[in-house]
């Protein structure tokens, strides 16, 4: 199994108490959990070249991956209040 960069637990180290429990009561923030690992995995495929597309395609799913971030980021801190 290989290391998938920009995995949760690298982005927010000091909020996995906060990410597994919003995870088990928070349907929505499950689901961006979920949306966010899959665009990760996507754009580690293609930086890895396991799955060619274009700059732009790649582009795109950098901009998905970091608005799930700023979702995810909102939602602790929401949570941490």
């Amino acid at each position: 199994m290989s290391h998938v960069p920009n995995d949760l637990a690298a982005e927010f180290p000091d909020a996995g108490p906060a990410i597994a429990k919003l995870k088990a009561s928070n349907p929505h923030f499950a689901k961006v959990i979920e949306s966010y690992h899959s665009v990760n995995k996507e754009i580690h495929r293609i930086e890895a070249d396991l799955e060619p597309t274009s700059d732009e395609t790649l582009e795109d799913f950098k901009k998905q991956r970091l608005a799930f971030l700023d979702e995810i980021a909102a939602m602790i801190a929401q949570a941490g209040t």
